[in-house]
């Protein structure tokens, strides 16, 4: 579709300008800082990371493709979240239970995003000529919040207790489904979110972290407090954007999810494409250290330019994920590290079940050696995993830890994940 098409366009010129600056600055070959990780500074908690299962459009994932997905063991991404779809027509939602089924029972928490309510509650308006708009009519927001709530019991009653429902996918880029105006999302969050009952409700998903959605919510009160969590998207967001000031200072008690981004493209068979496919990493870095998302939630979990292949198979994009995915566990806490010790190198660490995990990305083209070094806790031996050219998550050598510190090569355009079980 042409919309899609400028979509993904836009996406992917705003990735190139983002990462402009990098491809153009020197590379060393040895770190220009050690990397501190100061395991007493703690950031944010951990919810997990995964993606979506659709098989309105592009059909269920198979019985081992779900184990695939969210399975912790050999060959396995370790999702630990599943979104599904809500569609608007009550009869097909029997297509999102195995999948969110099997997912439960391997660990994972599943959340749901509607792209329209059901068609009698729509209509059309005159949105900058588009005639052709669809909005949710003034008159039908109860109603709506009863539709998400019989999705939330339909799953239930088939064994699937939903940890959150989101009230609108992309409300402010809607040109194939149901407009939101900032104000209205605002009237829904106020007066009618709250009876939305057994699932936390989210809210309100923007297609590129436009903050004019979601400010109005953060401030008034009573639409906060019927919001549990801040959903984002981050297509085209340039990583100076992804602070979120106003949700510091007013979000206090909500969860901060990125529920829904394909990173750098959705170029066709792009998901094994290398270095390319080393910008999942980088991306997920920022969301995680500049961002403090709890969340980070892929598009489509099957697909072409996918963490995992239409073969079932996981690609160089969906290795990149499992070094975060696989090790960075929900309950974890991000902790302070050295985020940009050289040029090209970007780091970020996580603690959790008495274990650190390191996760360092060099984007450059020589090795780096990089030294860590461990504040307030201390490990024996640590162990690694490297994604490279010709590597997928590779299980690397040990490493011993003297005097609270250990010196690892990053290879070329790598990304290299440590873990340690502290003393």
């Amino acid at each position: 579709m042409l919309l899609f098409k400028l979509k993904k366009s836009i996406s992917i010129l705003l990735a190139i300008l983002t990462a402009l600056p990098l491809i153009l600055t020197p590379i060393q070959a040895s770190a220009a800082s050690d990397v501190t990780v100061n395991l007493s500074s703690e950031k944010q908690l951990i919810k997990g990371f995964g993606g979506i299962n659709h098989p309105a459009w592009i059909g269920d994932l198979t019985s081992a493709q779900r184990d695939t997905a969210f399975g912790n063991g050999q060959n396995q991404l370790g999702f630990s979240i599943l979104r599904v779809y809500i569609d608007e027509n009550k009869n097909n939602w029997y297509k999102e239970v195995p999948t969110a089924k099997r997912a439960i029972e391997l660990g994972a928490i599943v959340f749901a995003s509607p792209w329209n309510p059901p068609s009698d509650m729509v209509e059309t308006f005159n949105r900058n000529g588009d005639t052709a708009a669809k909005r949710l009519k003034y008159d039908k927001y109860a109603a709506y919040a009863q539709h998400l709530n019989d999705f939330v019991s339909y799953m239930k009653s088939n064994g699937v207790n939903l940890y959150a429902v989101s009230v609108q996918n992309e409300p402010d880029y809607a040109h194939d489904w149901t407009w939101w105006t900032p104000q209205e999302m605002l009237r829904f969050m106020k007066d009618y979110a709250g009876s939305i009952t057994g699932a936390k409700v989210m809210a309100p998903e923007s297609f590129s972290y436009l903050k004019e959605m979601s400010d109005p919510i953060l401030n008034d009160p009573q639409a906060l407090a019927n919001m549990d969590i801040l959903g984002a998207h981050t297509y085209g967001t340039q990583f100076n954007n992804f602070p979120y000031p106003l949700f510091k200072q007013k979000g206090a008690g909500k969860e901060l999810w990125m529920s829904e981004v394909y990173y750098p493209n959705s170029n066709a068979n792009s998901a094994d494409n290398w270095p390319e496919a080393l910008d999942v990493s980088y991306h997920i870095h920022h969301a995680m250290v500049e961002a403090d998302f709890q969340a980070y939630v892929w598009w489509y979990i099957r697909r072409q330019y996918g963490p995992m292949k239409e073969d079932g198979t996981i690609s160089k994009r969906g290795y990149n994920m499992a070094h975060f995915s696989k090790f960075v566990r929900p309950g974890f806490v991000r902790v302070d590290a050295t985020k940009n010790p050289d040029t090209q190198t970007f780091v970020s660490a996580y603690k959790g079940n008495n274990k650190v995990v390191i996760v360092a990305i060099n984007r450059g083209t020589s090795a780096v050696n990089q030294k860590f070094v461990l504040q307030n806790g201390n490990a024996s031996t640590v162990s690694s995993w490297i994604t490279d050219s010709t590597r997928n998550l590779a299980a690397g050598s040990s490493i011993n830890v003297t005097g609270n510190s250990f010196t690892a090569q990053l290879p070329a355009q790598s990304v290299t994940t440590f873990t340690a079980t502290l003393n």
